[in-house]
């Protein structure tokens, strides 16, 4: 299965990291901030990582210092650091330091790639809200971008269709409940975005 990349986000057990890419996610994310409802403790995001080692592993940070979450990163083996709401200093400071970084810009649209990153996200307003963009008023950038942000089985298709993205990124949208994973939204999700 080819098409749009695709990646499940805010992922804390092996089971769900199983189903993600059984169902030809390219990526999970394991969250590690502390403030969110799907924050993954360092054994969960072991887990989450040894379970999808086919799909990127992608460590989702806000408000973890920078040395802390490039630590991180090496600490648990993952294969990418998306950062949230980082200064463009701190954001060189891990292109530096690691292989692949990811920068996240919520509710504005950005420049891929201005920073070194190797992809931009585009997130709502409120990173993790599962807030909807306005794809209308989008103004997508060029290069490596991904789109996140009220994405749902439902809706990926038409989204990837209207904005054209290299990727979609989804959390809240394959949920059955605030920080619980539902696997047959994650399988429906892939298989609606993989053939936009």
């Amino acid at each position: 299965m080819s098409g749009v990349y695709v990646k499940i986000c805010g992922l804390r057990s092996a089971a769900d990291a199983r189903v993600a890419v059984e169902a030809a996610a390219d990526a999970v994310g394991i969250v590690l901030s502390s403030t969110s409802p799907r924050a993954a403790t360092d054994a969960e995001a072991l887990d989450v990582i040894g379970a999808s080692a086919s799909a990127d592993s992608v460590l989702v940070v806000h408000d973890l210092s920078i040395d802390d979450a490039i630590a991180a990163v090496e600490r648990l083996g993952a294969d990418v650091l998306q950062l949230h709401g980082y200064s463009d200093d701190d954001v060189r400071r891990a292109v530096a330091a690691l292989p692949r970084v990811w920068r996240a810009a919520a509710g504005e649209s950005a420049a891929a790639g201005s920073l070194g990153e190797e992809a931009l996200l585009l997130d709502s307003a409120v990173p993790g809200s599962g807030e909807r963009w306005d794809l209308g008023a989008l103004e997508t950038p060029e290069g490596r971008w991904l789109l996140a942000g009220g994405l749902s089985p439902d809706n990926v298709a038409q989204a990837v269709a209207d904005a054209r993205p290299w990727g979609v990124d989804v959390s809240s949208g394959v949920e059955s409940s605030r920080g619980v994973k539902s696997q047959e939204l994650i399988r429906a999700f892939v298989v609606a975005a993989k053939s936009a």
